[in-house]
């Protein structure tokens, strides 16, 4: 695969031997590169302006801006960037931060180099990636506050949407498939969240989930 073809990535982590592992494995698979590293949040955030990546791999906690807040900056800006979390942290308040500030995936760096390149992978090609033990967090969190707001039924056209959503579908694809507009996916999508009170797409898959709207076996999850 040829350079211009690879999936670029900005790689973004507070210490340098961690980033040299990172990005050893990364670049081991033929269709990623490693276009820009970056030491704190501030830096990340420029090296993402410049080199637009296809995906931003960011640790939480960095100097002078977090993880967080930098996908805060990635999403506030429209950028077409995927953002995937790689931290050693799974503390529930860092999770919800994360998906709700809008990250396209969580994993932890205890997983092995092949689970972080298909988590890359899926990212890019607009579906979330959660690692498995943040995914248990995030489902026992929403099924535990289900009954603490009042929910109200999704349209079959919405569940429709949603139910493409969770299969990993970009809007358009969505579009294509009921035969509406992109910007009628938008609409719906926006009902949706607003229904289930929900920040992501992740998050609205998830509390339907919880809710038994969706089956649960629902493999990857969508673009947060």
């Amino acid at each position: 695969m040829s350079k211009a073809d690879s999936i670029r990535v900005v790689l973004a982590d507070d210490h340098a031997v961690v980033r040299a592992g990172i990005r050893k494995f990364l670049e081991g698979a033929e269709d990623i590169q490693v276009v820009a590293e970056a030491d704190d949040g501030a830096q990340a955030i420029e090296v993402i302006k410049s080199q637009n990546p296809d995906v931003a791999v960011l640790d939480i906690q960095m100097p002078e801006m977090s993880g967080i807040d930098v996908t805060r900056w990635v999403r506030s800006n429209a950028r077409s960037t995927g953002v995937l979390i790689l931290t050693a942290f799974d503390d529930d308040p860092y999770i919800l931060a994360v998906l709700q500030a809008g990250a396209n995936g969580y994993v932890l760096k205890t997983a092995n180099a092949e689970d972080i390149i298909r988590a890359v992978r899926s990212v890019h090609d607009g579906q979330s990636a959660l690692d498995p033990a943040i995914a248990r967090k995030v489902m026992a969190h929403i099924s535990g506050s289900k009954s603490s707001f009042p929910v109200e039924s999704l349209t079959d056209r919405e569940l429709e949407v949603l139910s493409l959503t969770a299969k990993g579908y970009t809007n358009k694809a969505i579009g294509v498939q009921l035969g509406i507009s992109d910007r009628t996916v938008q609409g719906h999508l926006a009902k949706i969240f607003n229904k289930l009170q929900a920040e992501s797409r992740t998050e609205a898959v998830m509390r339907a989930v919880a809710l038994g709207w969706l089956p649960s076996d629902l493999g990857q999850l969508p673009e947060a």
